[in-house]
Formats: C-alpha cells, sequence, structure tokens
C-alpha cells in the first residue's frame, strides 16, 4: 500500500573507508597520484578515502586497504582507481586481479 510506513527499515550502510599507503616506498610508486585520483573520484555515498601511514605491504605497494571488508590492493596504479571504484565499492565486487596475492591467496588462485 502506498503511504504507509514500512514495519522495518532497511539497514543503513556500513560506512566504508579507502586506506591508501603514503609512506615512503608506496610514495616512491606513485602513491600520491592514486590518492589523488580516489579523491576526484566519483565515489559512493557512505565511502571516505584516507591518506594512511605504512600499511605493511612495502614491497607490493601502492597499497589500497578497503575497510570494513578487509580488501587489500596491491600495486594499485591511478588507471586501476575507476574499476576498482566502478567495481568493488559501487557493485560491490572486488578487483581479482588487483588483490594482494599475499593476503587473498584464495582469490588468486581460484580456491
Amino acid at each position: 500500500m502506498t503511504g504507509q510506513i514500512p514495519d522495518q527499515l532497511p539497514p543503513e550502510p556500513k560506512p566504508r573507508y579507502v586506506w591508501v599507503c603514503q609512506h615512503q616506498s608506496c610514495q616512491r610508486q606513485g602513491s600520491e597520484q592514486v590518492l589523488a585520483t580516489f579523491l576526484a573520484a566519483d565515489l559512493p555515498a557512505g565511502v571516505t578515502i584516507i591518506p594512511s601511514g605504512c600499511l605493511g605491504q612495502c614491497s607490493t605497494g601502492p597499497t589500497v586497504r578497503v575497510t570494513p571488508e578487509e580488501t587489500w590492493y596491491y600495486r594499485v596504479q591511478p588507471a586501476d582507481v575507476p574499476i576498482i571504484v566502478e567495481q568493488h565499492l559501487k557493485q560491490g565486487t572486488p578487483v581479482k586481479h588487483k588483490l594482494n596475492p599475499r593476503i587473498h591467496l584464495s582469490f588468486v588462485i581460484g580456491h
């Protein structure tokens, strides 16, 4: 029926955070440009971009971590940002070829 208040409202979406490492080794690999590209992107509501300190994945930087789901991307370049935004942040599907294999081994080897 139109005009009635539903008995139960849909749950509020959880806020999401995208942590972009800005530590020295990631900066040498271009993380400042990755951060700038995320900040300029058309993000869905509830997504906050955060420049972070070291995320402990120095050999595979620039590193991007998405919380609360704990998705870790590696060797992220500015050209990767639009697909991460569209496919992961908007549609909810991680970008498999950018998943950090140290953390997401099951995704990378197809288990």
